[in-house]
């Protein structure tokens, strides 16, 4: 997916309706300036492309350099893209600008966080879909870019038979059977468990993967040796930076986080105009 759709939703949802009131009636079509994206925090930077989007789609003769990467470390005060070009672009494409950077940047660094938490282990930090309508496939490049995994993208490219689809199916087996009737031959297929019993059906069929859910370390230890190796595990629920290292040790292969996606604070970017041209 690229970014431009959702780049020209936001900026047609900040200034669609009648233009930059603002900045139109203040500043002159023919004004230049010049103008830094700062980090006003430490954090993880991710869409640093996509900034650059919100002005171009502006004004395509806007010179934007990016002084930082996607992925590295900045903190306070670090300019990570200098802007030159039209004064009513790089104003009009501010905000919508920073409230991206600062979205998928926040979403990295939480990631991050927990990449770090955990080193050493062979686990690895995965997102789920738990992300902002629209947003998915940036959210997604933004976890990738602090150091995680990412799941299946929608409900179309993997099942993921979950404890409703259970509360609906007879048993654990009719509805692997189900689903292998189902899906192609390249298709994962992966069961959530609540319980270690239900977590011995499962690897019973022919699946994929295993869901533990909210599982404690303790429990999730006992899971690794149930298991033992014959199909990818992964732990689900109440994740955090206090129990992650944990749950880590415990042996399982990949833990899934729904709130680097759907509670991470964004990182707090500003845009500083210092001389015209």
């Amino acid at each position: 997916m690229t970014a431009e759709p959702v780049v020209r939703a936001a900026l047609r949802e900040d200034a669609g309706r009648g233009g930059d009131l603002t900045t139109d009636a203040l500043i002159a079509p023919e004004r230049t300036a010049v103008a830094q994206i700062v980090a006003r925090a430490t954090g993880i930077l991710a869409g640093i492309d996509v900034a650059a989007l919100a002005f171009h789609l502006l004004d395509d003769r806007i010179e934007f350099r990016a002084l930082a990467r996607d992925g590295d470390r900045v903190g306070p005060d670090q300019p990570v893209a200098r802007i030159c070009g039209s004064a009513r672009a790089i104003l009009t494409g501010e905000r919508t600008a920073l409230n991206l950077l600062g979205r998928l940047s926040g979403i990295a660094t939480a990631t991050r966080a927990l990449v770090d938490r955990i080193a050493g282990t062979q686990a690895r930090i995965t997102d789920t879909r738990k992300t902002t309508p629209g947003l998915r496939a940036l959210e997604r490049y933004a976890v990738r870019c602090g150091g995680g995994i990412n799941h299946r993208f929608g409900l179309d490219d993997a099942v993921l038979i979950k404890d409703n689809h259970l509360a609906l199916s007879p048993s654990i087996h009719a509805a692997v059977a189900a689903a292998r009737r189902r899906a192609g031959h390249m298709v994962k297929v992966e069961v959530e468990v609540d319980t270690l019993e239900q977590l011995r059906e499962a690897i019973a069929e022919p699946i994929d993967a295993v869901l533990l859910d909210n599982m404690s370390a303790a429990t999730l230890r006992e899971a690794m040796g149930i298991v033992n190796g014959r199909v990818v595990t992964e732990a689900s629920g109440g994740v955090t930076l206090e129990n992650v290292r944990a749950l880590a040790e415990t042996g399982v292969d990949v833990i899934s986080v729904g709130s680097i996606t759907h509670s991470a604070p964004a990182l707090d970017f500003s845009l500083e105009v210092s001389v015209e041209e």
